[in-house]
């Protein structure tokens, strides 16, 4: 694999990326509280906005690619036009950190987590939908399922709590993990469900019967979080210094970057699985041509 492209970014921590379908432009925001638009031609800086009073989290793109959405520790969501980032909405459920945010596979609506356990959906005209009290301990991922009948929601805590939309009553409850769990996502078309877990595993849950199906270890301390590829053929862990990088149907390795930030706090796969944008605690983004994962 070639050498990175690595180029200064932020001027904090790197906490958020994401390609546009089109691979034309990487959405990155940080603990700066700004967020910015890279060209993927020359990799040089689009556009940049204040897009929060304090470090900006977390960000999502709707399926169509027109609106943008970023949670922060300033206690908001916001809701852009894109690509121009023209303020469309400000969200504010509690007086908490709001740790992420993302679309239903429709873009008709926008689930959040905050500390102190609460979820949210609303629509992306900015009507509540639900509010619930997931946990009482800080949320770092939701997901809805890709039919809308479901949110998905992790954090602090062993359990993964599932809720039915949009009445927001709980309808199963996922153990298994120790201590606390990173990241989720639905994979083969809402089947199933994995989970990410600090107690170096993942897990893979049938999202029928909500019963566990595999479990993947983590052989070695010190994973961070896990990205999938838009496709889901790939996932990507951040590790202190490195990046293995899996095939998600046989959980084999097909790449190990080594990275030159001891923290990366950001990761991403372009649509077409070329690239791989990596976040670091150092301000700087690095992108591996991934060659479209072969």
């Amino acid at each position: 694999m070639k050498d990175p492209i690595v180029f200064d970014a932020h001027d904090n921590y790197v906490l958020g990326l994401r390609f546009t379908q089109d691979g034309g432009t990487l959405i990155s925001c940080g603990m700066d509280s700004v967020v910015k638009l890279w060209s993927t031609q020359e990799w040089r800086e689009l556009k940049a906005v204040r897009a929060h009073d304090n470090s900006v989290n977390s960000i999502a793109l709707n399926p169509s690619g027109t609106m943008l959405a970023t949670s922060s520790t300033d206690q908001t969501v916001k809701l852009w036009s894109f690509p121009a980032l023209d303020l469309l909405h400000t969200l504010q459920d509690r007086k908490r950190t709001v740790s992420t945010v993302t679309f239903s596979a429709d873009g008709g609506w926008i689930g959040a987590g905050s500390y102190g356990g609460r979820a949210m959906v609303w629509t992306t005209a900015g009507e509540p939908v639900a509010g619930i009290v997931a946990s009482k301990k800080n949320l770092s991922s939701v997901a809805f399922s890709p039919d809308n009948a479901c949110l998905a929601t992790a954090g602090l805590g062993d359990d993964i709590h599932i809720w039915s939309l949009p009445d927001g009553q709980p309808a199963a409850v996922l153990s298994g993990h120790k201590t606390a769990v990173g990241s989720l996502a639905f994979l083969d078309q809402g089947r199933k469900l994995v989970s990410w877990g600090y107690d170096q595993t993942v897990r893979v849950w049938d999202a029928q019967s909500w019963r566990q199906l595999e479990i993947v270890p983590i052989p070695e301390p010190g994973a961070r979080w896990l990205a999938l590829s838009p496709d889901q053929q790939f996932g990507a862990l951040s590790m202190e210094g490195r990046v293995p990088v899996w095939r998600l149907f046989d959980w084999a390795t097909v790449a190990d970057i080594d990275v030159d930030a001891k923290v990366i706090s950001s990761l991403a796969f372009s649509a077409d699985n070329r690239w791989l944008a990596v976040g670091g605690a150092d301000r700087r983004i690095r992108i591996w041509d991934f060659g479209g994962g072969d």
